[in-house]
């Protein structure tokens, strides 16, 4: 019989180690194979101690398993389960098919992960350490779980295909020669995206991405290098919502499950920039006390971002922009010290519907936000957030913004025109304010009937005119248009001459500036 047909029948090749025909038997039994000592120090895979040829096999001799092994026994189903094992060589799958089961737990990869255009059923490596994992365009039928293991050179799976959960919890990436710690451009999971305390030490690439469910990076740490961005993702696409919140520590990795009470609390942080522009998430957007450490000229940017809610009660960013040019939201959550200051906040653009503030917002410090979101006069932000009060019944809110609105923009005009838009201001508000107009009114009104009951009035007429009433004519002064017949029956002469004029003008301006308030508020009504 050939050593071709003997392996066919399932026996052993000749030229495997003790440690590699024990795998080679366990494959086939579709049992878990451990070659652990038993001794916690020794067995960490990410430790110092040396593992032996005892608990070595090639890499060639798993591609050998995997490509081409040998038939399983009866009434068992052959698969890969390896725990404390290294793998000596590069473990080079790239564009194969492979169709066994494959889990690996506690075992160390001497050298790089080579898995592009490989298919799978199902990938679970568990607390490895591995050089490098490079799968652009590998493509999984289940899932792909890399939860707890060390990446020391990095990940890639650009335009991966995983047709159910992506588990990256508890994994430590480091950057790879271009930056990156995860390169992930393109790639579409059919369910969750789940990577909770991961720690990131590079780029994570994100661009154009799709995740069928959620996206949880509930309480990692993400660290970019200079000059690039610690979370690159825009134009991601999420199906339901997008976690950047706490997670706590020590807990199963159970995706959304509420910290026990005395649970250490691990919030979400980024050390540089966060791009997120062009998103699209069903749900959410959940910042809930995150951390954006940035530097002077880095970002938190959603520009463009579409999603029903966004929750945005994270930490105030003390350096750096929160940039939501552009973006349109349904139910806006936030609270008043999450924001950043004057000049480091943009929102041109920015549509939301629902203002549903977490704690006290005032309206005065509503207003303080809109004007740090803009350094020049802009009346965009002030009439959405005029139009949203409005919407929510919030009627003299609303006057307060088109006020502000106003006083903002009178700062911008000519000296002539500024002085017009403070005597609008003190007299009835630009409009806004209405009844400070019949105050007004009435103040002039008392006076000039005061001033009037002294004056001099010879009539015009000494044959025919009507009883002198200093009350109706201060009325007949102030009111423009309304003609009741006092002004033209008296002559005054002086400075009872220059006070009549003087009541016209102000009955003028009242009018003009109340008629120039209603036509704003029926225009926007």
């Amino acid at each position: 019989m050939t050593e071709e047909a003997a392996f066919r029948d399932g026996d052993l090749p000749d030229d495997l180690t003790a440690a590699e025909a024990g795998m080679w038997q366990a494959f086939r039994n579709g049992s878990v194979y451990d070659l652990r000592s038993g001794d916690g120090v020794v067995d960490d895979p990410h430790g110092g101690h040396p593992w032996g040829p005892e608990r070595t096999v090639r890499a060639r001799i798993v591609c050998w398993l995997l490509l081409d092994g040998p038939p399983a026994l009866a009434g068992r189903v052959s698969s890969l389960k390896l725990t404390g094992v290294q793998i000596a060589g590069v473990l080079d799958l790239a564009g194969g098919a492979v169709v066994p089961y494959v889990e690996l737990t506690g075992c160390r990869f001497e050298q790089e992960v080579l898995l592009p255009e490989a298919h799978f059923t199902t990938v679970r490596l568990v607390d490895c350490s591995v050089p490098r994992l490079e799968a652009a365009r590998v493509h999984t039928e289940g899932d792909l779980h890399l939860p707890r293991c060390r990446f020391h050179g990095g990940v890639r799976l650009t335009d991966a295909h995983i047709g159910t959960d992506l588990l990256l919890s508890q994994a430590v990436v480091h950057r790879d020669r271009n930056g990156r710690s995860i390169a992930a451009d393109g790639m579409t999971v059919g369910q969750d995206l789940t990577a909770e305390l991961l720690e990131s030490y590079g780029e994570l690439s994100l661009r154009s991405a799709k995740v069928g469910v959620s996206l949880s990076l509930r309480g990692a740490r993400l660290a970019g290098p200079a000059a690039r961005p610690a979370l690159n993702a825009p134009q991601l696409t999420v199906e339901r919502s997008l976690y950047l919140t706490p997670a706590g520590v020590g807990n199963p990795l159970l995706s959304g499950v509420t910290p026990a009470r005395g649970t250490r609390i691990q919030p979400f942080e980024s050390r540089g920039g966060v791009r997120l522009d062009d998103g699209r998430f069903g749900d959410a957007v959940d910042l809930e006390r995150a951390r954006f450490a940035l530097g002077d000229d880095q970002e938190l940017s959603l520009r463009r971002v579409q999603t029903p809610e966004l929750r945005f009660l994270g930490e105030r960013p003390q350096r750096g922009r929160v940039v939501l040019s552009g973006a349109r939201i349904v139910n806006l959550v936030d609270r008043a010290d999450s924001w950043p200051g004057a000049g480091r906040l943009h929102m041109g653009g920015f549509a939301y519907e629902n203002l549903v503030p977490q704690g006290p917002f005032p309206l005065t410090e509503r207003l303080d936000w809109v004007a740090a979101a803009t350094a020049e006069y802009n009346p965009e932000p002030y009439e959405r957030l005029a139009a949203v009060l409005r919407a929510a019944g919030e009627d003299e809110d609303a006057r307060e913004v088109l006020l502000a609105k106003q006083r903002r923009r009178r700062e911008t005009l000519p000296l002539a025109a500024k002085s017009w838009g403070y005597v609008q201001d003190w007299t009835v508000a630009y409009g806004y304010r209405p009844g400070r107009a019949a105050v007004w009114m009435a103040v002039l009104w008392a006076a000039g009937t005061l001033a009037f009951a002294r004056a001099s009035h010879p009539p015009v007429n000494p044959d025919g005119h009507p009883e002198w009433n200093p009350a109706l004519f201060a009325l007949d002064l102030l009111l423009p248009v309304i003609d009741l017949g006092q002004v033209g029956q008296w002559q005054l002469r002086g400075i009872w001459q220059w006070l009549s004029a003087a009541m016209i003008l102000l009955g003028w301006i009242l009018a003009t500036t109340v008629a120039a308030g209603a036509t704003r508020l029926l225009r926007r009504g």
